[in-house]
């Protein structure tokens, strides 16, 4: 979870956008190259998600503590 005007959602954010302008779409001709744009833009997004996010008990459904134990360990 980020904290709403955190610095640390800033630095998300900031990361996230420098990211997605990086991205190049000006030669997108088909659908096979539009889906490759779409990845990379959630790829992108789910490794600065994990890069700035807090992992907590209440962020995950699948936490338990079984996951609690093996990450203590």
């Amino acid at each position: 979870m980020l904290a709403k005007n955190s610095k640390k959602e800033e630095h998300f954010l900031n990361e996230l956008s420098k990211a997605i302008k990086e991205i190049n779409i000006e030669n997108i001709q088909s659908k096979e190259v539009l889906e490759l744009v779409v990845q990379l833009f959630a790829s992108y997004t789910d490794r600065i998600w994990y890069k700035h996010s807090k992992i907590t008990k209440h962020s995950k459904e699948w936490w338990n503590e079984n996951y609690q134990r093996d990450l203590e360990i």
